[in-house]
């Protein structure tokens, strides 16, 4: 079982504290839990909230101890964060744990000095704000979440929710992950790359959405899909379909089909035996060239070494 740590600093986004318990606490394996969540914050007790309620956390920072993962939640303090707070973060970071931020928790990473020559997000909103006050850390307003060494940073509110199946997704394995994600009734595992702020997050009123035809693409990923066959499909030109794929969804429709085959190789890696040419072509990757180049660019691991690490956990 791995041990996380949430760190509520008020006033607290209850939003982004309740995510981690939620999605981790959802994931299993062979029927025990894969995580122990607990929350906690630097005078225990009572914690202020950046809406009309108030929560009581139960842990002081002696949890972050115990932790091989630290996650600071979004807070309406970007000014003056306890500085008992920042020390322990900064033990934490040099002791090899995993930190982790949600939406303007980066403000607090930032302050500890984590994000000094790293690359991170925030919620986008304040990106400009973060941009100014901390110019040592690369931003990238624009993605949902960005893993740079031991350090994981998300965008606002429901990005969080994609940065915690990534952890599992890190820990477990894609099949696990995508799991957990129907399990929260959550989209499956998104790429960090995938934009945050989306010109048409919801499909009109007159029902041109193409999540019928993105299905129709998961049953057939074998198959040598083009952006042609998709706008066949959605009865649409292949421009009009580019335009609404990239509204909907972030990704070109090219980029969005690439990552489904990717997360479905490393599926069938994790849950079968299946040889890798045929895991190739089930997938659609087509040759084992490609599937390990994929693999090891998306996960760091040859399809063998990533099949050898996580199918233990299946």
């Amino acid at each position: 079982m791995r041990r996380v740590a949430v760190v509520a600093v008020p006033p607290a986004t209850t939003f982004d504290l309740s995510i981690p318990e939620l999605v981790l606490g959802e994931t299993t394996i062979d029927g025990r839990p894969g995580y122990q969540v607990r929350i906690c914050t630097v005078h225990p007790g009572p914690v202020a909230t950046s809406g009309s309620m108030e929560v009581t956390v139960p842990h002081g920072l002696e949890a972050v101890d115990d932790a091989d993962t630290v996650i600071v939640t979004g807070t309406g303090a970007r000014d003056d964060v306890e500085p008992r707070l920042l020390a322990t973060l900064r033990h934490a970071a040099a002791a090899g744990k995993r930190i982790a931020s949600i939406c303007t928790g980066a403000f607090v990473l930032a302050q500890a000095g984590l994000l000094d020559g790293r690359s991170a997000t925030t919620y986008w909103a304040k990106s400009e704000e973060f941009s100014a006050r901390f110019p040592a850390v690369r931003l990238r307003p624009d993605v949902l979440y960005v893993e740079d060494g031991n350090v994981l940073t998300s965008a606002g509110l429901s990005a969080g929710i994609d940065l915690c199946l990534h952890l599992v997704r890190s820990d477990y394995g894609a099949a696990t992950a995508n799991a957990v994600a129907r399990l929260v009734v959550a989209a499956p595992v998104r790429p960090g790359g995938q934009a945050q702020f989306i010109a048409t997050p919801l499909p009109p009123e007159r029902g041109t959405s193409l999540a019928a035809t993105r299905t129709w693409a998961l049953d057939r990923l074998h198959e040598p899909l083009s952006r042609a066959d998709l706008a066949a499909h959605a009865t649409t030109s292949v421009r009009t379909l580019t335009r609404r794929f990239h509204d909907e969804t972030g990704l070109s429709p090219l980029q969005w089909l690439l990552h489904q085959r990717v997360i479905r190789a490393q599926e069938l890696l994790e849950t079968t035996d299946l040889p890798m040419d045929q895991v190739a072509q089930l997938s659609g990757l087509a040759t084992t060239d490609s599937l390990r180049g994929h693999v090891s660019r998306r996960t760091g691991l040859t399809p063998s070494a990533y099949r050898a690490a996580f199918t233990q956990n299946q």
